[in-house]
Order: C-alpha cells, then sequence, then structure tokens
C-alpha cells in the first residue's frame, strides 16, 4: 500500500515547489490520492522554500507533514538541519551533497548524497534541472511512481510551451536513477 509522505526544500530558485508539484501530479495521473502544500514567505527571495507532498492509496486527512515524513529530498545545508528530525525512523533523506558537505546526525535513517548540481551540470549541461535528478534518485530508491507519470507531470506544470525541455528532464531522470543504481544497493 502506498503512503508516501514527502518534504522537498532547498533554496528558493531551486524548483523545489515544481519538484513537489511534479510528485503530486504523478500520484493523480496514477489515480493516487494526493495533496500538496507549499510554504512561501521570505523563504522565496532566497531562504530555505519547502513544500509537502502526499501521496496515498486512502484518502488523506490532513495535508500537514510533522514528525511523520517517509521521504525528505533536501537541496541545502538549512533545509538538513530543519528537515532531518521530520524523518519517521527508516524514512529516507536525499541528500544533494553538491551543497551539502555533511552527513545528517540522525542513525535511523536512511539517507544518500547525490551530487545533483554536480552531475547536472556534467551530464546535462545545467543546473537547473538538479531537482529532477533528485526526482529520478527518489524513483529509483523507492519504485513508488513511474517515470512517464513523472513526464506526465512535467507537461501539466509547465505546459505545451515548455515541452521542449522534456528531453533534458527525461535526461536527468535517468541521470539520477543511474547514480543510485551505481553507488547505492537498491535490492
Amino acid at each position: 500500500m502506498m503512503n508516501e509522505l514527502i518534504i522537498c526544500s532547498g533554496f528558493g530558485g531551486q524548483g523545489v515547489m515544481s519538484m513537489g508539484q511534479i510528485l503530486a501530479y504523478s500520484g493523480m495521473i496514477e489515480k493516487k490520492e494526493v495533496s500538496w502544500l507549499p510554504s512561501y514567505g521570505p523563504e522565496m527571495r532566497g531562504g530555505t522554500a519547502n513544500c509537502s507532498v502526499i501521496i496515498s492509496d486512502t484518502s488523506i486527512a490532513s495535508p500537514v507533514i510533522t514528525n511523520n515524513a517517509t521521504t525528505a529530498i533536501v537541496m541545502n545545508l538549512p533545509s538538513l538541519k530543519k528537515f532531518e528530525n521530520s524523518l519517521v525512523k527508516d524514512g529516507i533523506l536525499l541528500i544533494n551533497s553538491s551543497l551539502i558537505n555533511q552527513d545528517p546526525l540522525r542513525k535511523d535513517i536512511k539517507y544518500f548524497k547525490i551530487p545533483a548540481n554536480q552531475l547536472a551540470v556534467e551530464f546535462c549541461s545545467n543546473v537547473k534541472v538538479a531537482n529532477m535528478i533528485m526526482i529520478g534518485s527518489y524513483l529509483e530508491l523507492t519504485k513508488q511512481l513511474s517515470k512517464e507519470s513523472i513526464l506526465q507531470g512535467f507537461l501539466k506544470i509547465f505546459g505545451e510551451k515548455k515541452a521542449n525541455l522534456l528531453s533534458i528532464n527525461e535526461e536527468a531522470l535517468k541521470v539520477g536513477a543511474d547514480y543510485v543504481k551505481q553507488n547505492y544497493s537498491t535490492k
């Protein structure tokens, strides 16, 4: 049974809100119950922005995630510090190790260091797809959503006017998944 409670967090401008929206739309496309709750404010001007995404097989009573996140995707150090303790025991923490040079303090979670910015530049020649590299890593680790529904979610968010960016984002998903396959056991 699927009941994913995901926190996406990073600096404003890293595509954190888009990441959450894409995950939520992907869940809808796969006929799941979903919620997406953004956190706006001064974060949009360079602070830590975040959103909560719930994807479930059952009805969602509340969109709020407190200390029960199953996954946190953190794109910067302030996000790691803020959301590490929001994970459940054995929760998954995806760390953008291009910008975060420390390990989490908790020992009861599973964490994965993904150099998303570096991979985005090296393989896609565009740092703006670092968020999609993180989604690709998430897909490989959890097997909860399909790449096809993520790409459909991308088109839902950005529309046909950005359809020309679909191929680079598909490549970014593959880069993220391949990085996990090569560096972590996903069995």
